[in-house]
């Protein structure tokens, strides 16, 4: 049974998948039991932040004790998700590769989950790192997300510090009120339209022999294509009223007092709807030593890429003086900024802008192209390779997989076993961070080059570049393969990684 698009966006879902399918048995989801022990409780709970000096109601995912979000060890993953929002929800586990049913994608086959009701969640935890947690529906724009941390015993030795934070993208408007205005865009009444050679507001040009920093011309990552005149780049189709980091602005940014001279790991998780970011560590030096929750070798920097669904750990060594320092997450395209201060006790911690001076550029894959897994996967050759294509319509706002919308979409077949491999173009203007449930995968092609690159879940694919990824086919089910930003999600950007049966 497929949803449709009218229930699909009529019931706020923006990702619900397949219902009742021949995996059902495979489902290890069930109702509470009462009085069951082990459980740590989660509840999705209605709140209400200040955000520009205006209250703001949203969500949340908090412990018993107030605590957002959760910070576990490798292990079994025990926890009792109460929904008291006063609507049907399910929360995504992020990084996580619970078995088919419990992966918190409506209808996959887990059915949303009533308010007032709970639901026990129980499978083994092997994936340590930074994840998160989050609704796989538009509630996720409300702030219906939190970080969810997996610790390795073996790395308490460390004598680092641990600073978590969650990056978010914020509007007054519903999330419903979002999606209205975007597939308006483009209509009669619309008066962006950008005249022939003009990007639009939110646009970059890109001109014939030209390319972005970072990236190569189309024609020369997908050939047979060219570029006949100037092609605007969308870089950010939604502007919103403020971009937080654990839930604050920069007008009241969080302070982490830190020691002089110590070490930080920042975990850093983009929970942004619709917000690619760049992580600029201002006048200290990083080191990238995780993405997406699986280690890399480290690669020193002050600016790192982060797309929606991303996760990067960036360990800090601190100056042995006293001072504070800001940590910036830098807009895509854009001057409009988030961050927060680490600073030694006592410090003076000086007032930041919410807006830089200079617009940053779009994400590429200079670094992706740089990354190298520390467990890669065993070399092997691909069993099944499938190539997808990204592609949209922004005037008409309709995202696609493979020219096709959810609900009239080609699903991806895979046997048990098999490694797959899947070559992402994205023939579109728009990046997209492109997600894969239920599995860890390795970048093996970045910008036309073959490497041993990151284990992921979630890949940023820029416009008119190639990324290959692979993965072994080791969790059977049925898995969304969709696009992260949600309105594109939401517009038809998804499709399902199937087992055959």
């Amino acid at each position: 049974m497929i949803i449709s698009r009218r229930r699909f966006l009529g019931s706020t879902m923006a990702a619900a998948v397949v219902g009742t399918t021949s995996f059902s048995k495979l489902s290890h989801s069930r109702p509470a039991a009462a009085g069951e022990a082990d459980a740590t409780v989660l509840r999705a709970v209605s709140r209400t932040i200040e955000v520009n000096g205006k209250p703001a109601k949203v969500f949340g995912l908090l412990q018993a004790d107030g605590k957002s979000g959760l910070v576990t060890q490798i292990g079994r993953f025990r926890v009792r998700l109460e929904n008291q929002i006063g609507a049907p929800t399910l929360v995504h586990w992020h990084g996580l590769l619970p078995p088919y049913g419990q992966d918190g994608v409506v209808d996959m086959p887990q059915p949303l989950l009533p308010s007032g009701q709970s639901y026990d969640y129980d499978f083994p935890l092997d994936t340590p790192g930074t994840h998160w947690m989050h609704a796989h529906t538009l509630q996720e724009q409300q702030l219906l997300a939190a970080p969810l941390i997996v610790t390795d015993p073996a790395e308490a030795a460390r004598d680092e510090q641990p600073v978590v934070v969650l990056f978010h993208d914020f509007s007054f408007k519903t999330p419903e009120e979002l999606l209205a205005g975007l597939t308006r865009a483009g209509g009669p009444g619309d008066t962006r339209q950008a005249m022939p050679g003009h990007a639009m507001p939110g646009q970059m040009m890109m001109m014939p022999g030209h390319a972005m920093p970072g990236q190569t011309m189309p024609g020369q990552t997908m050939p047979g294509q060219t570029m006949p005149g100037a092609m605007a780049m969308d870089v950010n189709d939604v502007d919103y009223d403020a971009y937080l980091a654990n839930d604050r602005t920069l007008a009241d940014p969080e302070v982490f007092r830190v020691e002089a001279g110590g070490t930080v790991r920042l975990r850093l998780i983009n929970g942004a709807t619709a917000t690619a970011f760049w992580i600029d560590t201002g006048e200290l030096d990083g080191e990238a030593i995780a993405v997406d929750g699986n280690p890399i070798a480290s690669l020193r920097g002050r600016r790192f890429p982060l797309g929606m669904g991303q996760r990067i750990d960036i360990r800090i060594r601190l100056p042995r003086a006293e001072g504070s320092w800001p940590i910036l997450a830098l807009r895509e395209g854009a001057m409009e900024r988030a961050g927060f201060v680490l600073a030694t006790k006592g410090a003076a911690v000086r007032r930041i802008a919410s807006n830089g001076t200079q617009q940053s550029q779009p994400l590429d894959l200079s670094l992706e192209s740089r990354y190298r897994a520390l467990r890669p996967f065993a070399v092997k050759s691909a069993e099944r390779r499938e190539t997808v294509v990204l592609g949209g319509d922004m005037a008409a706002y309709v995202w696609t997989l493979d020219g096709r919308t959810w609900g009239k979409h080609r699903s991806l077949r895979v046997g048990a076993g098999q490694r797959m491999e899947l070559a992402i173009q994205n023939q579109s203007m728009m990046g997209h961070p492109m997600h894969l449930h239920g599995h860890h995968f390795q970048v093996v092609e970045a910008g036309g080059t073959r490497i041993a690159g990151a284990v992921r879940d979630t890949v940023w694919l820029p416009p008119m570049q190639q990324v290959t990824i692979a993965f072994d086919a080791g969790n059977a089910g049925q898995w969304a393969f969709h696009c992260h930003h949600l309105y594109h999600m939401a517009a038809g950007m998804m499709t399902t990684v199937e087992y055959a049966t």
